[in-house]
């Protein structure tokens, strides 16, 4: 499991206005599904959009992106220390094997 899906993968609780709900996993989406996301991306602030015409410009807004960096940034010394200890784990398993 990589570190991005093991951190996906923590519990979190759901809401509609959550940033984190907001991301999506994929982008090839069809375009009703694009701008359903949009809309969600706009709801909780992560993009601002602007009408031109019949188009509809984003922006990326990224100061909104703070609690996930936040949210993150908890977890990355535990996985960081885990990751530590897999690697002293796997030093020992290679010493072993070399004695024998």
């Amino acid at each position: 499991m990589s570190i991005v899906e093991y951190v996906w993968a923590m519990a979190r609780s759901s809401t509609t206005s959550d940033v984190f709900n907001a991301i999506a996993e994929e982008l090839s989406m069809p375009q009703p599904q694009v701008s359903k996301h949009l809309r969600v991306l706009s709801d909780v602030g992560l993009v601002r959009c602007r009408a031109d015409g019949r188009r509809r410009l984003y922006r990326v807004q990224p100061a909104r992106l703070r609690p996930l960096q936040e949210w993150l940034t908890k977890y990355e010394q535990a996985v960081d220390d885990r990751l530590d200890r897999i690697d002293d784990y796997l030093k020992e398993l290679q010493r072993e094997g070399e004695m024998q």
